[in-house]
């Protein structure tokens, strides 16, 4: 099974980027599956059921998201509807919108996307990420192999704990939410592929997607009302790849990084 997974798109810049380089994308790698993570599509901040179908429209299948998916209050309702392919971290707070994984049928098999949400530098309580991932394996039917999982954190240290303890129970853990990729894409010893994260698509001469300037002023200690950037120039950051549709093992993960004109 061939899978393109984007990191977060992040508001206008990276919609456009993003629909710039897909069609290539989708030629030279043939992917069976699209999964991004879209907690900052609309205008960085949450989402919208406009800018989802825009995704979707594009060809990506499933749409994760982090801590941020709900500052669109809107999208609660689209999110609640019958089988919504946007999903938040299953490890929320009891009784949130929406669901924490998606089931989807690619090349007549299931595959299962799995979104966590780490606790480690987060403003909010979480649930504890490894407890509920380990209880919702259980629920997983033996003929499911591919189990994907977006784990949205802070810390590199929570997240390489994550791929190892999920390490062989399911087929990828791909980090979100620091908007910058990480070099340390690999297969784990039980055949999971891993990477700390994925890295954004979106503004290049930016601070995680947001007007460098108004970043700069506010470490500075300015006060500022902080805005996307909006450069010509764009960072596209996604990784690719190969499940052994059988056994759901990850045959292969490559890293990709690109840049251009949005």
């Amino acid at each position: 099974m061939n899978i393109l997974f984007f990191g977060d798109i992040f508001a206008r810049p990276g919609r456009e980027a993003l629909a710039r380089v897909l069609p290539s994308l989708k030629e030279k790698y043939r992917p069976d599956l699209i999964v991004c993570n879209g907690e900052n599509l609309a205008h960085g901040a949450g989402a919208t059921e406009t800018v989802v179908k825009e995704m979707l429209a594009m060809g990506v299948d499933v749409i994760t998201s982090g801590n941020h998916i709900f500052d669109k209050k809107e999208i609660a309702d689209f999110m609640e509807g019958e089988n919504a392919p946007l999903i938040r971290p299953l490890n929320f707070e009891s009784g949130s919108p929406g669901k924490g994984f998606y089931v989807v049928e690619k090349k007549g098999a299931n595959i299962v996307v799995l979104n966590l949400i780490g606790r480690v530098f987060m403003k909010r309580e979480y649930q504890n990420p490894f407890l509920v991932a380990e209880e919702f394996l259980k629920t997983i039917p033996s003929d499911i192999k591919i189990i994907l999982v977006d784990f949205h954190a802070e810390a590199t240290s929570e997240k390489k704990a994550m791929g190892l303890f999920l390490d062989g129970k399911v087929s990828a853990v791909v980090g979100t939410h620091t908007h910058i990729q990480t070099a340390d894409e690999q297969i784990l010893p039980g055949k999971t592929a891993y990477i700390s994260d994925i890295g954004m698509t979106g503004a290049a001469e930016s601070v995680i997607g947001m007007d460098a300037r108004l970043v700069i002023a506010m470490f500075k200690g300015e006060k500022v009302k902080m805005d996307i950037a909006d450069s010509k120039n764009a960072e596209i950051n996604a990784v690719f790849l190969v499940i052994d549709e059988q056994s759901g093992k990850a045959i292969s993960v490559e890293r990709i990084r690109m840049s251009g004109e949005t």
